[in-house]
């Protein structure tokens, strides 16, 4: 460990070794470079007993053939000194020779949840042996949609120690590991950034899904006193025109930055949006808006979370004297990038409650089923109760804010 400069261990390795090396299960929340890998391969590598059994003793699911490269060179690297057998599945191709790899003999395989169901479907790889179970980047395995092999894999091991690590906790990670580790030990760091940025007054709404999403913005959009003006940003051209036409508002109060569609409402300057009274919803796509100009913009909504990480921080930075307000609707899904981003701010963005009569959208297990259509326009959208209106949850505070700034107009 000297050797490859690991001289003193971080937060989240002081917390987990000793665990895992115990034998217990942990669920390990970190973000990136905290040291979950390095925890996981020392533990591992501590509690493996050498014999020559052919069947594998760890087995490790990662969510693509690029992680895996890197988990078996950690393992390579740390073990110089051991005699130590350890094999990465490739994620597509012929699956006889490693078969064969793995007949021979092998103490550690890595491999995609995918991958690791069809070799084992196969009877290439033997299960009754394993003596723990890992899940790396499991917020990436969710992403892709891979917890059914996972879910296969783990209950056909048996008895074993599980270790699933991720970089944020959320309830499709849930979903996936509690049938198979509901007592798992939840081991948890949250490191910021040094540098604490100076932002716009941030708010953050998590949503089940992108049909709630438009449910929760056509809430607060209900309410035109406070959001006058308002610029919602997307990741697509065609996120935007069906944005523009699942928002229940009055003729000429929408409009598109760069329109996907010549006859789709909207304009090529954010300067005519700031110009126009009665247009004050301008959704624009990320794509070619690096050098916007959001001034005068009171109300800024990141409905998705940007793949461009500094388009985010951009925004959000305050640079001048002008109060704004920087909402964000992230899904569980999204959590993982947001959590990049709040590293980078230093700091944690302020979770809001969603409000009471918000429409959360449950799909149907039925495809034949048809959704739930609101009778003003739009899928699974819900009327509102008079006595519901302007009622957000933003909390007192805020939503004091918003007034006085209106009252200053």
């Amino acid at each position: 460990m000297n050797d490859l400069g690991y001289f003193t261990a971080k937060e989240f390795q002081l917390k987990s070794i000793s665990r895992i090396i115990g034998g217990h299960s942990i669920l390990g929340i970190a973000p990136e470079g905290a040291g979950k890998t390095t925890s996981y391969v020392l533990g591992v590598l501590m509690r493996l007993k050498y014999t020559q059994d052919e069947a594998p003793k760890v087995l490790i699911l990662a969510p693509n053939e690029e992680r895996i490269t890197e988990i078996v060179d950690r393992f390579l690297a740390i073990s110089k000194n051991r005699n130590l057998h350890i094999m990465g599945l490739k994620t597509s191709g012929s699956m006889e020779e490693e078969i064969e790899d793995l007949v021979r003999g092998v103490d550690i395989v890595v491999a995609t949840p995918n991958r690791a169901r069809a070799v084992y479907l196969k009877l290439g790889l033997n299960l009754n042996r394993i003596q723990t179970f890992i899940i790396d980047d499991a917020e990436e395995i969710v992403k892709q949609g891979m917890q059914t092999p996972v879910r296969e894999l783990a209950q056909s091991c048996g008895k074993v120690q599980y270790l699933a690590f991720s970089t944020v906790e959320h309830e499709k990670l849930h979903l996936m590991i509690d049938g198979f580790m509901p007592f798992a030990t939840l081991v948890e760091v949250d490191e910021l950034g040094q540098d604490i940025a100076e932002t716009h007054e941030l708010m953050l709404y998590q949503v089940p899904n992108f049909t709630t999403k438009i449910n929760l913005l056509n809430l607060m959009m209900a309410d035109d006193e406070v959001f006058d003006k308002v610029v919602v940003f997307v990741n697509s051209r065609l996120t935007a025109q069906k944005l523009s036409q699942s928002l229940r508002a009055k003729k000429g109060e929408v409009a598109v930055l760069h329109p996907l569609f010549y006859d789709d409402a909207g304009m090529d300057d954010i300067q005519d949006f700031k110009q126009i009274p009665e247009c004050r919803i301008l959704i624009v796509a990320n794509e070619g808006t690096d050098d916007l100009d959001l001034s005068e913009i009171p109300f800024i909504f990141h409905f998705e979370i940007p793949e461009n990480r500094d388009l985010f921080l951009q925004r959000m930075v305050k640079t001048g004297d002008e109060e704004v307000i920087a909402i964000t609707f992230a899904t569980d899904i999204e959590l993982p990038e947001l959590k990049k981003i709040e590293q980078s701010l230093g700091k944690k963005i302020p979770v809001m409650p969603l409000p009471d009569d918000l429409k959360i959208y449950q799909p149907s297990n039925n495809p034949k089923e048809k959704i739930e259509v609101d009778e003003s326009q739009g899928g699974a959208f819900h009327k509102k109760k008079e006595s519901n209106s302007k009622t957000y949850n933003y909390g007192a505070g805020t939503k004091a804010k918003m007034t006085k700034k209106n009252k200053k107009r």
